[in-house]
């Protein structure tokens, strides 16, 4: 029977090397309900705009360049929100795994609920899924819902749902010298980081302001004018507290 879903696309990224292991196919969806302050994608955010595109075309496209995936690569959804698209994404997945490919969703985790028909389809997602990344952002509700516009609660949920469904995880922090370095707050993360059994890997990503044009572009405020990204020095200190050598899994966490 023909499946006539389709996905709001922003772009795609064809040799991406940093979104999972390997060589990637990116998709970078459009769409996301966070605010984030130091988003990088300021032009995902509006889920009425992006070309629609069908899984079966998306999948045809990512063949094309699977002799150069090696044995580790494969396709990555990434944002925006994927699992604002929840229909797309199991489609999608669907096809890949009949094609043996590997799948990876890089989400916030933010329209994550823990009951009813979502979750459901959550579930049977998680099942074609070979890799969530995921990056915590900061552990403070209030603060959390101040530098993303909503809180975090449902996202910790969703993080120790995907652990319990035995899914790898690798979990990110975005450096903001000032805002989510504190030392406190990185050990209450690595906290929560060892409650989750399935975590293969932990990366500091350093704070960059190669996003603010499209603020700018947008008419937007670019909120943490004036940052400036952290020092090598900041990252391994927030390292060393985040990244202790290897993870539970006993796998290279960075």
């Amino acid at each position: 029977m023909e499946n006539n879903v389709q996905g709001r696309i922003h772009s795609i990224e064809t040799f991406g090397s940093v979104d999972g292991p390997g060589i990637r196919f990116v998709i970078f969806v459009q769409g996301c309900a966070m605010r984030c302050q130091f988003c990088h994608n300021a032009d995902t955010w509006d889920g009425s705009k992006g070309q629609l595109r069908t899984p079966e075309s998306l999948v045809k496209q990512a063949l094309r360049y699977r002799p150069y995936w090696g044995g580790e690569g494969g396709i990555t959804v990434s944002g925006g929100e994927p699992l604002l698209q929840m229909d797309f994404l199991l489609e999608l997945f669907r096809l890949a795994k009949k094609e043996g490919i590997h799948t990876a969703i890089d989400t916030a985790g933010q329209p994550f609920q823990d009951h009813g028909p979502w979750f459901e389809k959550f579930k049977a997602l998680m099942q074609l899924t070979d890799l969530v990344i995921s990056d915590i952002k900061i552990m403070d509700p209030a603060a959390h819902k101040k530098l993303t516009g909503v809180g975090n609660a449902n996202i910790h949920k969703m993080l120790r749902t995907v652990s319990d469904l035995g899914v790898p995880l690798w979990i990110r922090q975005v450096l903001v010298p000032g805002v989510t370095d504190s030392p406190e707050g990185l050990k209450a993360e690595r906290a929560f980081i060892d409650t989750l059994d399935t975590v293969e890997k932990v990366e500091v990503l350093p704070y960059h302001t190669m996003g603010a044009y499209k603020w700018e572009a947008l008419g937007l405020h670019y909120p943490l004018a004036g940052i400036d990204p952290p020092t090598p020095e900041q990252v391994q200190a927030a390292e060393a507290i985040l990244v202790p050598g290897k993870d539970k899994n006993s796998k290279q966490t960075a």
